[in-house]
């Protein structure tokens, strides 16, 4: 096994880059503003002008990589080729390729959801666990399914996006994927001020703490659940029976070992995984309701260390064939 690694996590705002050994020690990182204005082929091709940058700077050749793992905010097949990032304006792109032509290392491609999801089974809150799904609770919902300590990314780069289970036949607005009743609209950090705002309308004469929040966020909610107010407890209750429905739909298809619980409004897990469990429980089916839940431990840096993990094991199997 060649000695070193790259691990890169393209977001919409900024694109981490970590330099690893291949036994996981992350040794160092950089993090550069995300291009707006280059095609997908020049975004890509200055990433790799970084990636040169680090490699010369330590004194290494390409010769010393064992790969570079690379997860991206879009679905992503087993080619590396992506399809659709709505936020970075791709339409179809051959990240693989291009980087791989770049570099002359090997590169692999997931989602970054589920490259996230990979790190936290390989140094986080899954460590120990061979098939996790993790859940990702932001401006979103986000999902990563591994099993058998591999990635799950389907036909089209779409399994994981546990966000857009329908679990409503009754909402009015659409979701951002143009659907209705998707999990996103009421266990995301925006679902959970929507529906804590519906609350405050539909019981104006319920007391509450949240009535004096402006603007109201997730985390003023969470706090005011945390504190006993009536109304907030109501809305985080809603957000995560919704949340554990849905987890029990997931366990009658994947069954894993645990779900490792992520993102922003994660932080607030001492309010959110009572409940969460309690529903869980109550829709699973019989032989899951013992799941694990965990809480997600690496933030920023999940991504980076799933890449890493992604290049690793490709190289692992590659080697053993």
């Amino acid at each position: 096994m060649k000695p070193y690694a790259f691990g890169v996590d393209i977001g919409g705002t900024s694109i981490k880059i970590g330099l690893a050994k291949t036994s996981g020690w992350l040794f160092e990182t950089r993090k550069i503003g995300t291009p707006s204005d280059l095609s997908a082929e020049s975004f890509l091709l200055s990433i790799s002008e970084v990636i040169k940058q680090r490699i010369h700077a330590r004194g290494l050749k390409a010769a010393d990589f064992a790969g570079i793992g690379v997860g991206v905010p879009g679905p992503v097949d087993e080619k590396g080729v992506v399809h659709g990032c709505p936020n970075l304006g791709w339409s179809e792109v051959d990240v693989k390729g291009i980087l791989s032509r770049a570099l002359d290392i090997p590169v692999q491609v997931g989602n970054d959801a589920n490259v996230a999801a990979l790190g936290e089974m390989w140094q986080g809150g899954g460590k120990g666990f061979s098939n996790l799904v993790m859940v990702t609770l932001g401006t979103g919902v986000g999902g990563g399914v591994i099993v058998d300590q591999h990635i799950v990314c389907g036909q089209y780069g779409s399994a994981g996006e546990i966000g857009h289970l329908h679990v409503s036949d009754t909402e009015s607005e659409p979701c951002g994927c143009s659907n209705f009743g998707c999990l996103e609209q009421y266990a995301s950090a925006t679902g959970i001020v929507r529906t804590a705002s519906r609350l405050l309308c539909v019981h104006p004469d319920v007391p509450s703490i949240l009535r004096k929040a402006a603007p109201l966020d997730a985390k003023i909610v969470c706090d005011g659940a945390r504190a006993g107010d009536a109304l907030a407890t109501s809305a985080v209750e809603s957000a995560m029976d919704q949340l554990g429905k849905a987890l029990a739909m997931v366990s009658c298809v994947v069954d894993p070992e645990a779900y490792v619980i992520g993102g922003g409004v994660s932080l607030a897990s001492d309010v959110l995984m009572p409940p969460l469990k309690k529903a869980y429980r109550r829709y699973a089916f019989p032989s899951s309701r013992h799941t694990a839940f965990k809480q997600a431990v690496l933030g920023n840096q999940a991504g980076i260390i799933g890449g890493i993990k992604l290049a690793v094991a490709d190289a692992k199997g590659n080697k053993e064939k």
